[in-house]
């Protein structure tokens, strides 16, 4: 449940190296562990802060559709097929789903649509920790249930997306009984919760449920609310490890044959925390860890030189654009010329060689330079240029002083240019981009203050503001063309921390989020990329390769370049005898 705005899925390609016999020191054929650099800082399903907390919201909950990484595509996990389509007029569609006859919740209610209709309203809810979800889903504006089925409805979608059929069905489904037992929100409509009517804010119904959200603290107890997962949380030593045990009997077991999204083959899966990239290698190197995802590229070459008979290596594109934002409300970073000239400061290529020993791949924008269809191969790709950076501060205003760069302004005192740049602690792709950044503005004169701080905080410091600069990484996919939740002024507060606001761009982004029409498409989404390059609200640097390291007695692993990069309810263990374990 993490890939809501992806489409459809194109295959990656993967190289395996290493496999023979197996070691003697054979591994417990009930658990699987997997490495995370951190905590997912929140389970709260209507909040999922980062990669890890999807990857958990996997295993405790079931969306209606998910990928399904063993055939590269969408395919259903609580509905029993993929949703019919039915455009309205040229402004609406309607996408109709059905639930499985077998869904049940952990106390034995089955799934039905009322709960899909209370999910979706408690991700528009007011008052609650839904940031994320509430503008990506905002294209749903109603559920109309079917009259005499109560597995069977129809979503009412605003716009006419190709990919709001898959979009649509890509979020954890939750119990209306366990959190609304009087159902207090059947009242109000969804597109009322997102409207936030007068009368929907001064409900003591929708206050008191609000309340009871809080008190039940899902953001660190999933166990307190029934889940239709194959999975639930057992322990989480905070900083150590987090560990999820399959349940005795789960209602997709009834299937025949089981689908893939749907297997749950680990009798036990156990995250551990591990930051240092080179403490997880020596860890799957003495078989205290069993996949090691999203490798960095020199621990990967070391590894390549020991592979050997103990680990197969997957490489493959990825859709994951490392990028900078600006903070367009800072009075020094306000206009777009400034930021053209600091972006000049970046260099992507000897970037791209430092951190990613050269794999990866260039972009001009947020549109991935495999679409052919949609990228726009007319704008040159950023390039270091320093003296570029000079002639644009000179453009902007800015004049060299000798003791730094300062500009007039007519509402306050004169403004001195010198800006700080957050990245997330412990990553050394940022930590490389950060220093490389430093030194080439403090060859012109311009201060640098770097400040990596941990993941959780960063968040919450690029939602309040707090910040010039930052370098962060953008998950995305093949067909991911709703920019409303980064780019949006609506966002703002939210997940656009850029804070870029400008009503021609607000018109674009969402005339491209509502559009199906691929002419009408490519032609708003090369206009986009022109018009992020020239505002320059954030700098794309460079689409990042994807890096798997597991252990070869390990089956179905499914690599992939969309996060997570592996199937980790599929996994399975090869016999010690088996055939299998000699080879893919």
């Amino acid at each position: 449940m993490r890939y809501f705005w992806l489409g459809t899925l194109i295959a990656a390609g993967c190289w395996l190296l290493g496999s023979c016999s197996a070691p003697d020191n054979w591994h417990p054929a009930k658990l699987v562990r997997i490495r995370w650099t951190r905590d997912p800082e929140t389970l709260s399903p209507i909040s999922l802060s980062n990669q890890n907390a999807f990857d958990a919201a996997n295993l405790l909950y079931c969306g209606l559709l998910q990928l399904d990484f063993s055939r590269n595509t969408w395919a259903p996990a609580l509905a029993d097929s993929l949703p019919a389509v039915r455009l309205i007029g040229d402004s609406l569609t309607y996408i109709s789903y059905r639930l499985r006859a077998q869904a049940t919740w952990d106390d034995g209610r089955p799934v039905v649509a009322t709960d899909v209709d209370f999910t979706l309203k408690l991700m528009q809810c007011p008052g609650l920790p839904n940031e994320g979800t509430r503008t990506q889903f905002a294209f749903i504006r109603g559920l109309r249930p079917h009259a005499s089925d109560e597995r069977r409805f129809t979503l009412v979608c605003r716009g006419q997306a190709a990919e709001y059929q898959l979009a649509s069905g890509d979020f954890p489904i939750l119990p209306e009984a366990a959190l609304d037992p009087q159902h207090t929100l059947r009242r109000f409509t969804i597109a009322d919760m997102q409207d936030g009517r007068g009368a929907v804010l001064a409900a003591p119904a929708l206050r008191a449920l609000v309340q009871r959200y809080e008190q039940l603290d899902l953001a660190h107890h999933p166990d307190r609310l029934p889940g239709c997962g194959a999975y639930r949380l057992t322990a989480w030593e905070t900083g150590q490890a987090l560990t999820f045990e399959r349940k005795a009997v789960w209602w997709a077991d009834q299937l025949r044959p089981t689908p893939t999204v749907l297997l749950a083959r680990p009798q036990q899966i156990q995250f551990l925390i591990i930051p240092e990239d080179a403490t997880a290698t020596l860890a799957l190197r003495r078989h205290e860890l069993d996949v090691y995802p999203q490798v960095p590229a020199r621990e990967f070459q070391r590894l390549q030189a020991v592979a050997g008979q103990e680990l197969r290596l997957y490489n493959s594109a990825s859709y994951d654009i490392v990028y900078v934002g600006f903070n367009t409300q800072r009075p020094t970073l306000h206009d777009k010329l400034t930021r053209q000239a600091l972006a000049c400061l970046f260099d992507p290529a000897r970037l791209m060689q430092a951190t990613q020993l050269g794999l990866g791949s260039r972009t001009v924008g947020l549109i991935y330079p495999t679409d052919r269809q949609y990228y726009n191969d007319s704008l040159p790709l950023p390039t270091y240029n320093p003296s570029r950076t000079l002639e644009l501060l000179q453009l902007a205003g800015w004049h060299r002083q000798a003791d730094g760069w300062l500009r007039q302004s007519t509402s306050s005192a004169a403004q001195r240019l010198g800006v700080t740049l957050h990245y997330r602690t412990g990553d050394a792709t940022f930590e490389t981009i950060a220093l490389q950044f430093k030194a080439a503005a403090g060859a012109l004169g311009i201060p640098i203050e770097l400040r990596p701080i941990e993941g959780s905080v960063m968040t919450k410091e690029l939602r309040q503001g707090n910040f010039d600069l930052f370098v962060r990484l953008l998950k995305g996919g093949p067909a991911a063309f709703n920019f409303i939740p980064i780019l949006d002024s609506q966002s703002i507060g939210e997940n656009n921390f850029t804070r870029f606001s400008n009503p021609a761009s607000d018109q674009l982004i969402r005339a491209i989020a509502a559009t199906g029409e691929p002419t009408r498409k490519r032609h708003l989404l090369r206009r986009f990329q022109v018009l992020m390059r020239d505002e320059m609200p954030l700098l794309p640097l460079f689409v990042l390769p994807y890096r798997l390291a597991a252990d070869r007695r390990l089956q179905h692993l499914y690599p992939s370049g969309l996060r997570p990069g592996y199937a980790a309810a599929a996994l399975s263990w090869a016999p010690a005898d088996s055939s299998k374990s000699r080879t893919r």
